[in-house]
């Protein structure tokens, strides 16, 4: 009989559109609502909701980078799934429409005395342009 270390977790990543990713992989950090949650084989159960950020996973000793738009996870303690409302690996990552989202927001946040900017939705746009870019650096 293998030790808990040596069995993998089964992550499942799903947005409303598609399933993501369903492999079986070796560590997996993500970005919890209080930070990031980083999770081992034998984890203890919990579910936590989650902020838009980068998705980290291992497998094979390789690492693996999503960008994910907020969501929630429910993690068990050789299965993770992570519901998501959107999901990049890294490799899907439209660098040109993220650098426009990144300008659009920046402009957005830049028109302070402006009272029809909704602030709180520019910075969190910005903050996922920010992340898809910096997934899609990632690229192997």
């Amino acid at each position: 009989m293998a030790n808990s270390s040596s069995k993998p977790i089964e992550l499942e990543i799903v947005t409303p559109d598609r399933g993501v990713v369903h492999e079986e992989v070796e560590e997996i950090s993500t970005p919890g609502k209080e930070g990031y949650l980083g999770i081992l084989p034998g984890h203890a159960p919990l579910l936590s909701e989650l902020q838009p950020g980068e998705l980290t996973y291992k497998k094979s000793g390789q690492n693996h980078y999503l960008a994910i738009n907020g969501g929630f996870a429910e993690v068990l303690p050789y299965r993770v799934i992570i519901l998501t409302h959107a999901a990049e690996l890294s490799n899907e990552v439209d660098r040109e429409r993220a650098e426009k989202a990144r300008e659009r927001a920046e402009k957005r946040l830049a028109r302070f005395n402006d009272s029809t900017v909704n602030f709180q939705r520019a910075r969190a746009a910005l903050a996922r342009a920010v992340t898809r870019l910096h997934v899609s650096d990632r690229t192997p």
